[in-house]
């Protein structure tokens, strides 16, 4: 019996500590929505996509780096074409980031060149609360809603009965204390 509810706790905190990675807040009216890169093919780019379709938003911005010689934006918004979206309001904005703080940094001078002050901010589930974390941070001014997109390699229920979950999960709070504790503080001292 002792045995059965310490393992019930156990299970608890660890499910806890894997919702706690998703930040998901209810879609809102905005100027844009961002759809960060990593996922030009999925769950994330048809989540940002269905937003503008759903009228969040005049328009869905596509972020990410090249990918074979190709903006990934370009490549997301002609998947999101090949499935029947009509894509008038898609945009790709390309940048080479190779990490979420990274983009951050390139996304914002363009959302303040266009004077946008509410984003919704697409990514996997996962990476929701990193993600919206990293852009409140390195991009004030602007306020970002996380509105994630379903990731079938991450069930926060169960993410350590799975060897994908377990990479995501320790990846991702491995990134979010050193986001907090040392690159956001370098940042804040040293700049770009």
């Amino acid at each position: 019996m002792i045995f059965a509810i310490t393992a019930l706790e156990w299970k608890d905190v660890v499910r806890f500590l894997g919702h706690l990675l998703v930040c998901d807040e209810a879609p809102q009216h905005a100027d844009v929505v961002l759809v960060l890169g990593g996922d030009f093919y999925g769950a994330r780019v048809t989540k940002g996509a269905d937003l503008a379709i759903r009228g969040y938003a005049p328009l869905a911005l596509f972020s990410g780096p090249l990918y074979q010689g190709r903006p990934e934006g370009d490549v997301a918004i002609g998947f999101l074409a090949e499935h029947g979206y009509p894509t008038a309001t898609f945009e790709s904005f390309s940048n080479p980031a190779r990490s979420t703080i990274e983009e951050a940094e390139d996304v914002c001078p363009e959302l303040s060149r266009r004077g946008l002050k509410r984003v919704p901010l697409v990514t996997s589930s996962y990476h929701s609360r990193r993600s919206v974390i990293v852009f409140r941070l390195f991009c004030p001014g602007v306020q970002f809603i996380s509105v994630p997109a379903p990731d079938e390699q991450y069930q926060a229920d169960t993410w350590w009965m799975d060897r994908r979950a377990r990479e995501h999960f320790f990846s991702e709070w491995e990134k979010i204390l050193a986001t907090v504790l040392a690159e956001y503080p370098w940042y804040r001292i040293h700049g770009r």
